[in-house]
């Protein structure tokens, strides 16, 4: 892995966000003034084609890097916020009620959040 893929992935296993590439791009240029925007997604891709990290995918707003730990997802349909959420039991529930062995799946539960239900109420 190179240095700017190992920084990268650094800067999106310890943030608390879900970044944008554009979020990342501007914390490298913090430490590698020189780096170009495309190195920056060049490595994305490339991480998340490898599994070291994983791109979530909003329509209408840009896509946001994460851990590649299981979990799953709350996504804001007004403002794209995304929350993590970890439902144990969920793979356990389906395989038993449906009879098969889920290998692996992916959540997002569209909601809209409460500072947007507040402001969609005034």
């Amino acid at each position: 892995m190179t240095k700017y893929a190992r920084e990268i992935e650094a800067i999106v296993l310890s943030s608390a966000e879900h970044m944008t590439a554009e979020q990342i791009y501007m914390q490298m240029k913090k430490k590698n003034s020189g780096i170009a925007q495309a190195s920056v997604y060049n490595n994305l891709r490339r991480l998340t084609e490898s599994g070291r990290l994983n791109r979530i995918s909003i329509s209408g707003h840009p896509d946001r890097y994460d851990n590649p730990i299981r979990h799953d997802h709350l996504f804001c349909d007004v403002c794209g916020e995304i929350k993590d959420v970890t439902l144990r039991d969920l793979k356990e529930a389906i395989e038993k009620r449906l009879g098969v062995d889920i290998i692996s799946y992916n959540l997002g539960i569209h909601y809209v959040c409460p500072k947007c239900r507040k402001n969609r109420s005034h």
